[in-house]
């Protein structure tokens, strides 16, 4: 834990929060921000940087959290689907403590997480292919 981190403090009870959903591994909290009525904030309770590359199990379970609460809010707010997602590293916000926005999404939410867009090059793509597959 780290007591500098707002969502340390907000996992260990030292700040208040809409809390959603917590087991042992994670928390799930409405953000403060919403982009959309139910946009939800889910993270690991420990201190992680990346979900994606921590080898922590509350990093592991973010995305189970994440479709345990998807559940309810479909069931709650009946959405026209979700754009769920998480970022890492320097260029992305304030927080370091990884989390991933669940963001219920409605035909007039006026939300836009637009994408600049080329075609693959297949030779790119044949070269990626390969280096990845060796990893994996």
């Amino acid at each position: 834990m780290d007591d500098r981190c707002e969502f340390c403090r907000l996992a260990g009870g030292g700040r208040s929060a809409h809390v959603l959903y917590e087991d042992e591994w994670t928390i799930a909290f409405l953000y403060r921000n919403p982009a959309t009525r139910g946009h939800t904030l889910v993270a690991p309770r420990a201190h992680v940087a990346d979900v994606l590359t921590s080898d922590d199990p509350g990093a592991a379970a973010v995305f189970e959290t994440v479709r345990t609460v998807a559940s309810a809010l479909e069931a709650v707010l009946e959405p026209d689907g979700f754009s769920t997602f998480h970022t890492t590293g320097p260029l992305v916000g304030t927080v370091d403590h990884a989390h991933v926005h669940l963001v219920p999404r409605f035909a007039d939410d006026n939300v836009s997480l637009s994408l600049a867009r080329r075609e693959l090059d297949p030779d790119e793509a044949a070269a990626l292919t390969a280096q990845v597959r060796t990893l994996l």
